[in-house]
């Protein structure tokens, strides 16, 4: 990719992009906790100097990317039609619905263990309120795909249930990433083996039990956060 300075709105936007669409490819190749300026720098041919242009910091360019990926998760829920049943059983069918589809989605999971202790970090107040803003229209829209799934769910339980894989999914996605060398255990001993965490499979149980829960306290509920 060969630049030439940016000089009118409409070539900066599309630097801008071409930064974002970039990271986006690395991060299918690598980790976030891997993704740096500097080789960020080096495949949109630009001096880390010069990036800093276009976008704040390689946090916030992440931060934006999990705007992204969020979007594009939500818009597939949302095209799934809602299970036949009781409750219990529609629950059940969420809770494997939600959990299979961040399993196949590796990018939107990594940024999202990495949201608290990196992407929230080193970026200006402004990016993080624009950031929070997306994130709550993205909630909203998610907890609208529950509660189709779910009437029996007022506001708040749908938001407890976003909460709770958000929650799940952070903490469940590192652990199932296991290192080199805890595969290598893994394998040669069957005890440590059943420590392995299999990560759909403990977020659609974690969510079914939760969904279970919510639904029988649904009479007990507390207001929505605003």
């Amino acid at each position: 990719m060969n630049f030439k300075r940016a000089r009118t709105d409409e070539q900066r936007a599309e630097r801008r992009r071409a930064i974002l669409a970039t990271a986006d490819e690395m991060l299918t190749e690598m980790p976030v906790a891997k993704l740096s300026f500097n080789e960020l720098s080096r495949r949109v041919c630009l001096a880390k100097a010069n990036i800093v242009r276009y976008v704040e910091s390689r946090e916030a360019v992440l931060l934006e990317l999990l705007d992204g990926h969020l979007r594009d998760w939500i818009a597939e829920l949302s095209g799934s039609a809602p299970a036949e049943g009781t409750p219990r059983e529609r629950g059940d069918a969420l809770a494997a619905e939600l959990a299979e589809s961040l399993a196949r989605r590796p990018v939107l999971c990594d940024l999202i263990s990495s949201q608290a202790t990196v992407l929230e970090h080193n970026v200006s107040t402004e990016t993080a309120i624009e950031h929070k803003h997306a994130l709550f229209g993205a909630m909203e829209s998610l907890i609208a795909v529950i509660r189709r799934h779910l009437p029996e769910f007022g506001e708040r339980e749908a938001y407890d249930l976003v909460a709770t894989a958000t929650l799940v999914t952070a903490a469940a996605w590192p652990h199932s990433r296991p290192s080199e060398a805890m595969k290598a255990a893994y394998e040669r001993d069957p005890a440590v083996a059943a420590m392995r965490v299999d990560f759909t499979e403990l977020v659609g149980r974690t969510l079914a039990v939760t969904i279970s829960g919510l639904l029988a306290r649904e009479h007990d509920r507390p207001a929505m956060p605003r």
